[in-house]
């Protein structure tokens, strides 16, 4: 069932339960042989030929989820040849095993960071346009198309970014979900139209140009700044282009909620977007 609320952007209905295909990839188990059969095998159909699109997944000891996330990339249905790379950061769990196990490519990079890790999977990556993902998201079958056209289409966009949902993990429903979203999207309305868009960008739902990437530095950031952010901001006022906010439905990750936890809950969590929205 869908609900249509005011949007601060422009009208688009979002979810309040998961769809199915997410949540057939969410439920996916690590731990049966299939899942790693059923990934090896379709992402041979992805990367059929030298790649076009790159995605890259940064993960730190991510065993329990990162199949889950491979499996949901692996099902998307695009003209484009498609690589993945897992940058295995450091991690001291079965990560990279569970990753070559599936037929996808991982590489370590020991310094620990996101930044590190984007890094290294930029600068092996062999497709011309850089989708970011993260070991804790699920992707629609659409993901990947929806993400590169406008780049692939118009020069003059410099990086996509899109939106999220969130996958409740802990004691917090999907409808309290369902509700902070729309206030994270007036949010992103606030950043854009009185700040800064470039704080919109998130790195488990962006894209850009791997050789415009390259030359703003990758992902390299000031101390008490976003990698993901900061990427944006450089490639729109060197001017590469602008930001585009891809707002399709078919575009809509979903990703679990251990960010919020991390900020110790939702209404912690809110206040804490709140003080950001303000400049405190």
């Amino acid at each position: 069932m869908q609900v249509s609320l005011p949007h601060f952007h422009c009208s688009i209905m979002r979810p309040i339960a998961l769809p199915r295909n997410i949540r057939e990839s969410f439920l996916a188990n690590p731990n049966l042989p299939e899942t790693s059969a059923f990934i090896r095998n379709s992402y041979l159909q992805l990367c059929r030929q030298q790649p076009e699109i790159s995605i890259v997944i940064p993960a730190y000891n991510e065993e329990s989820g990162i199949l889950q996330t491979l499996h949901s990339l692996c099902r998307n249905q695009t003209q484009w040849s498609v690589e993945i790379i897992v940058v295995n950061n450091a991690s001291e769990d079965r990560t990279e095993e569970l990753v070559r196990a599936a037929g996808i490519s991982c590489v370590m990079e020991p310094r620990k960071g996101v930044d590190f890790a984007r890094n290294a999977g930029l600068r092996i990556a062999r497709g011309s346009y850089i989708l970011n993902a993260d070991a804790d998201t699920i992707y629609p079958a659409d993901w990947i198309s929806r993400m590169v056209a406008p780049l692939a289409s118009n020069p003059g966009i410099a990086l996509v970014y899109g939106r999220f949902a969130f996958i409740p993990t802990g004691n917090t429903g999907r409808f309290t979900y369902f509700l902070y979203e729309y206030m994270a999207d007036f949010t992103r309305w606030f950043n854009k139209t009185f700040r800064n868009e470039a704080m919109n960008v998130y790195g488990f739902n962006s894209g850009f140009r791997k050789e415009q990437g390259l030359a703003v530095n990758g992902f390299n950031h000031p101390p008490g700044t976003n990698e993901d952010g900061w990427l944006a901001l450089k490639l729109r006022d060197q001017g590469y282009g602008t930001l585009e906010y891809i707002t399709h439905p078919d575009a809509l990750v979903w990703t679990t909620d251990r960010r919020i936890q991390l900020d110790g809950g939702l209404w912690k969590g809110i206040l804490k977007r709140l003080k950001r929205m303000i400049g405190l």
